[in-house]
């Protein structure tokens, strides 16, 4: 069996390492050219390109999966045109691999999608982690800053309030510098260059985590945020914004409803104020993440291709083994995010749980 890895970017520094026997191959605008020379059985897609997507769904002689590393808020929130070009596509693929349970259980059932659900791998090894002593007045914001996404901006805003409250309180943002220029000038225009450290990327952020007390996640979306599951395998809480529901959004986590940031410094200051209090949570991150297991999850991909090779039937048997969120729980995320989407964007106004429910009336929102 060959293995190759298609990729539109060259080798890069800091890349994971890749096995001298995968065949790395650089694609342009050749991807078909690829598949037919190199005789592809199954291509594993992790792109978002539609019209790429809709040429690939024609293909007769190749299996393809498409992953899903972006759940429906990441375009909603980001692209709307894409978000109804890219999922009308996954209506007509065969294989879809989902990440987050509400959209694979719930939803992609309403929109015609045929997805399974599988989690990340994750980076850290729980067994060999020594978690955090939760010991000082340190906060953690991690991620690429620049990302309009990840609103760096309001946990900024929210460090200020929490100074004025705990003078000590420091704050260490493990970002790439480059963009960052917002952030840093609204870290000086608010006194706090004293309090912040903008310490750079770095591909071993567990240094910082020994003695910090807290994580702020201000994304306004995510599938399967690393950097949760990273804190919290460190037994470190976290403060999220509407993230309710990536799979591992529950467990040591205090999710806020709302964009202000005297909210999200009001949660952070019950944590950093009670030692007792943050080392409950810090206990619950950390047992929360004893059910991810690289190696579990390795030999659930091998069933997964397996099942792909030998055809639909197999496909559909090995989704029925996976765990369902209820009815119940999926329509509470619902409701709780259609608020949110009534807050952020004005077309959704309005908006019931059966207007989310039906695509083709998703399609007809337009937002300029």
């Amino acid at each position: 069996m060959d293995l190759y890895l298609f990729t539109r970017k060259h080798k890069e520094d800091n890349e994971y390492l890749i096995p001298n026997k995968i065949k790395r191959i650089h694609i342009t605008n050749n991807l078909l050219n690829e598949i037919k020379k190199n005789r592809i059985n199954i291509l594993i897609y992790q792109l978002s390109f539609p019209n790429e997507i809709k040429i690939l769904n024609n293909l007769s002689n190749v299996k393809i999966l498409f992953y899903q590393h972006l759940g429906i808020f990441d375009w909603i929130y980001g692209n709307y045109y894409i978000f109804k070009s890219l999922y009308g596509e996954y209506i007509n693929s065969k294989y879809v691999v989902n990440i987050i349970p509400f959209e694979n259980d719930y939803l992609f059932k309403k929109w015609g999608i045929n997805s399974i659900l599988m989690n990340n791998f994750i980076t850290y090894n729980f067994s060999k982690v020594i978690p955090s002593n939760l010991s000082s007045d340190k906060i953690l914001m991690i991620g690429r800053g620049d990302a309009k996404k990840k609103r760096f901006v309001i946990g900024i805003q929210a460090f200020e309030y929490l100074v004025q409250e705990i003078p000590q309180c420091e704050m260490v943002i493990i970002s790439d510098l480059n963009g960052t220029f917002v952030l840093q000038y609204l870290m000086n225009n608010i006194n706090l260059e004293n309090s912040i450290k903008f310490m750079g990327y770095s591909s071993t952020p567990e240094i910082f985590f020994k003695n910090v007390s807290l994580n702020l996640f201000p994304s306004i979306s995510e599938a399967f945020p690393l950097v949760i599951c990273e804190t919290k395998i460190y037994g470190i809480p976290n403060v999220l914004l509407g993230l309710d529901y990536t799979t591992i959004s529950d467990g040591g986590t205090i999710i806020i409803y709302d964009e202000n940031p005297e909210s999200l410094a009001k949660s952070s200051l019950d944590i950093l104020k009670s030692y007792q209090y943050r080392n409950f949570l810090g206990i619950k991150a950390r047992n929360s993440m004893k059910n991810y297991n690289n190696d579990l999850l390795l030999i659930k991909w091998i069933k997964l291709l397996l099942s792909i090779y030998n055809g639909n039937y197999y496909y559909e048997k090995l989704k029925k083994y996976n765990e369902v969120l209820s009815q119940f729980k999926s329509l509470q995320i619902i409701k709780r995010q259609i608020n949110l989407l009534e807050k952020r964007i004005s077309v959704f106004k309005n908006v019931k749980i059966n207007n989310i429910e039906n695509f083709t009336f998703m399609e007809n929102i337009n937002i300029l």
